[in-house]
C-alpha cells in the first residue's frame, strides 16, 4: 500500500506538474508538503490511528470533490482526510481544501496553507482547480460544523449549496464521506465567540479540560461511491437544494452505518 512509502517518496509520486524547483503553478511546494505530511503522518498513523474505509471509491485521477461532515472544534477531520488521500491512495493524491478566509489572514498560516494547496474558498479558485482536474475537499457545513458541541457531534447542520453548483458547472463527481470521532477528539462543551472575534477566528472552543487540544481517540473516515449530477449549475434553487439533500442524506447514512459497524466491532461482532 502507498502508506508504507516514505513521505518524500509519496510526495514525489504526486501526479502534479511541479517544476525543477519542486513548485507547481499554484505555488504548491514539495518541500512544504513533505514537512506538512510528515507531521500529519504521525497524527494519522500513530496518534489517531485513522481507519479509512472505501478509499477504492475515490477516483485515482481526474477532477473530483470530496464532500463531508465537520465536527470537533477545529478541523482535525480535514487534516486527516488530506492525509488519507496521500497515504492510502494509489497513486497518492493531493486533496486541496477550500479553507476558511480567516486562515489566509494569519501570516504564518497563510504561507503554509497556500504552499500545501489549501486555498480560500472562493468560487473562482474552485473552478480553476477543478478545470485543472484537481481534487477538492469541501465541508458544506463550514465553521458551523466545527462549532458543534459534543452532544451534537453526529448531527449535520444546514449545507451550503455553492459546492453543488460548482460540481454541476464543472461536471465534477462528488465523493461523499462520513467522518467519525472528531467530536470525541475535541469534545467541545462551549464556544467563546467573543474571544474568537478578538483573536481573529470565528470562535474558541472550550473542552472539559479547557484547551481545545485533541485527545488520542481512534478516528474513521468512510468514503462513498461518487455521485454525478447533470446540469449547468444555473438551475433554480429548489433543484440545487434537492441535489444537496441527496448528498447530505448519503453522508448521514455513512455516519450511521459507520457508527453501527464500530459498535458491532466493539461488541465482538455480535449483532
Amino acid at each position: 500500500m502507498a502508506r508504507h512509502d516514505s513521505v518524500t517518496a509519496l510526495v514525489d509520486r504526486l501526479e502534479l506538474p511541479f517544476n525543477a524547483l519542486g513548485v507547481d503553478r499554484y505555488g504548491i511546494s514539495k518541500k512544504h508538503l513533505v514537512v506538512f505530511f510528515t507531521a500529519l503522518g504521525f497524527l494519522y498513523r500513530w496518534y489517531f490511528r485513522v481507519a479509512a474505509h472505501g478509499v477504492e471509491h475515490v477516483p485515482p485521477r481526474g477532477r473530483c470533490m470530496l464532500v463531508g461532515n465537520h465536527s470537533g472544534g477545529v478541523a482535525t477531520d480535514g487534516a486527516m482526510v488530506l492525509a488519507s488521500m496521500l497515504f492510502e491512495m494509489e497513486p497518492p493524491r493531493l486533496a486541496q481544501g477550500m479553507a476558511e478566509k480567516f486562515l489566509n489572514q494569519l501570516p504564518l498560516s497563510s504561507l503554509w496553507t497556500s504552499r500545501t494547496g489549501q486555498f480560500t474558498g472562493l468560487p473562482e479558485n474552485a473552478i480553476r482547480l477543478l478545470e485543472d482536474d484537481r481534487m477538492l475537499m469541501v465541508f458544506p457545513e463550514g465553521a458551523r460544523g466545527t462549532a458543534k458541541l459534543y452532544n451534537e457531534r453526529y448531527s449535520l447542520v444546514d449545507f451550503g449549496t455553492g459546492f453543488m453548483r460548482l460540481a454541476m458547472k464543472t461536471r465534477t463527481p462528488i465523493v461523499p464521506f462520513g467522518f467519525l470521532g472528531g467530536g470525541a477528539a475535541i469534545p467541545t462543551v462551549k464556544n467563546l465567540y467573543g474571544l474568537g472575534k478578538l483573536v481573529g477566528v470565528p470562535y474558541v472552543p472550550v473542552t472539559p479540560y479547557l484547551l481545545p487540544l485533541p485527545l488520542p481517540v481512534p478516528l474513521e473516515v468512510h468514503y462513498s461511491p461518487p455521485m454525478l449530477f447533470e446540469g449547468t449549475g444555473d438551475e433554480e434553487d429548489q433543484v440545487i437544494q434537492a441535489h444537496v439533500a441527496q448528498v447530505k442524506d448519503r453522508i448521514s447514512r455513512l455516519i450511521e452505518d459507520g457508527r453501527a459497524a464500530r459498535h458491532q466491532r466493539r461488541n465482538g461482532g455480535a449483532a
